[in-house]
């Protein structure tokens, strides 16, 4: 990410965050691996989170340590604007190492420095790239250290959105449009699956004419035929026939922010059926973003699609939305709030959402999704896209 994505005062805000969360914890420092988090700390951006990596925040110290492979320090030095004696690098020996060497030794290493190896460090457990061999070799370099599960910290964190994220979400809500409508377009009978998949790519990394688009934490997903009753298959070689449904779930993506948005369309003239589930889908949708407003909860949210379906016989208690924003493969949510039964998250101001209620049966699937920011009253959604049923 460019040093300019953002001012140095919004990291500094962050930074101060998440400091004032550690010591609401009693909490030494936290040892942060979720590239996502370590981003919104530091700027970091780099396709190096297939090795192990971290960013350590301690409460006494000005700025994180950034520590991570050595041939990637070069990118901590281009993507941030932390100090050298921040960017602290292992050797190469330490990566898929048959010598007995582990990434989390240099990184118990960096502790023992910031006098913080007798302390309480908060750990992200939960995180997809902090593996159990992580944990047990810290445990073992650090045998004096009191380790918290802090998976959600910088999370929670992160929920409210600065002006800055909110507009880089917009710009990735005109992303997500544009690739929604190429998808559409190339659907017809005959087509490849994959070309259709190939025209969303096309049009998530080519953008807008005024920006352009990065890779998406979650790539294009496109259950068809057959199985749109299961929402997170992608696309094969099979061409579309007349008589598919096709779910499309896709986002844009803007210097690391996700807007995502999901239609269905039909090849052919749709049966009365799906035509149904689409209205009853939408009108939910709309129930949901009616109620939603600073002050209310998620589970209230939630209950308002569920009582909308409710009318038309269907009982569905999923969740039906998370926290959305910031995000690294595998995953474009934030793994905080959910829009569903028993989470009472009040909703605040700049919190951002993505709402996917869907009705699946086991022979067809129905989805429609909408990203939206919460306002001072009420709610915007990002994308402005047609709401409906499509036809190819």
């Amino acid at each position: 990410m460019p040093r300019d994505t953002f001012d140095d005062a919004e990291y500094e805000r962050r930074l101060n965050r998440t400091k004032t969360r550690l010591r609401e914890e009693n909490l030494d420092a936290i040892v942060v691996t979720d590239p996502a988090n370590m981003n919104y700390l530091t700027g970091y951006d780099g396709w190096s989170f297939y090795v192990h990596q971290a960013v350590v925040v301690t409460t006494d110290r000005d700025e994180p340590v950034w520590v991570g492979r050595q041939m990637d320090a070069d990118g901590a030095r281009a993507t941030t604007a932390l100090a050298e004696e921040s960017i602290r690098a292992y050797s190469d020996d330490h990566v898929h190492s048959p010598y007995d060497l582990h990434p989390m030794d240099y990184v118990a290493g960096v502790l023992e420095e910031l006098d913080v190896s007798e302390g309480r460090i908060g750990l992200e457990m939960d995180a997809a790239y902090f593996t159990a061999k992580s944990y047990m070799r810290l445990q073992q370099t650090l045998p004096d250290a009191d380790f918290e599960d802090t998976t959600l910290l910088v999370g929670w964190v992160r929920v409210n959105k600065s002006d800055q994220e909110l507009e880089y979400m917009r710009e990735a809500a005109q992303i997500s449009e544009t690739a929604m409508q190429a998808g559409l377009d190339a659907i017809e009978a005959g087509v490849p699956e994959y070309e259709a998949a190939a025209a969303i790519y096309d049009a998530l990394i080519s953008g807008t004419d005024e920006f352009g688009g990065d890779y998406p934490s979650i790539v294009p997903l496109m259950p068809s035929g057959d199985h749109t009753g299961t929402p997170h298959l992608t696309w094969t070689d099979r061409p579309f026939e007349e008589g598919d449904p096709v779910i499309i779930e896709l986002s844009g993506c803007r210097h690391r922010y996700h807007s995502p948005l999901a239609r269905t369309a039909f090849v052919g003239d749709p049966p009365a059926e799906l035509e149904r589930t689409a209205k009853i889908v939408n009108e939910g949708i709309q129930a949901a973003l009616d109620v939603a407003e600073p002050g209310v909860t998620c589970e209230t949210v939630e209950e308002a699609w569920r009582e909308t379906i409710a009318a038309y016989d269907i009982e569905k208690e999923d969740r039906i939305g998370y926290s959305v924003g910031l995000g690294y493969p595998p995953d474009w949510g934030e793994h905080t709030a959910s829009i569903r039964p028993g989470d009472e998250t009040v909703l605040e101001e700049n919190m951002t959402f993505h709402m996917i209620p869907g009705i699946w049966t086991a022979d067809i699937g129905m989805e429609t999704s909408e990203t939206f920011r919460v306002t001072s009253d009420g709610v915007e959604t990002l994308a402005e896209f047609p709401r409906k049923l499509f036809t190819a």
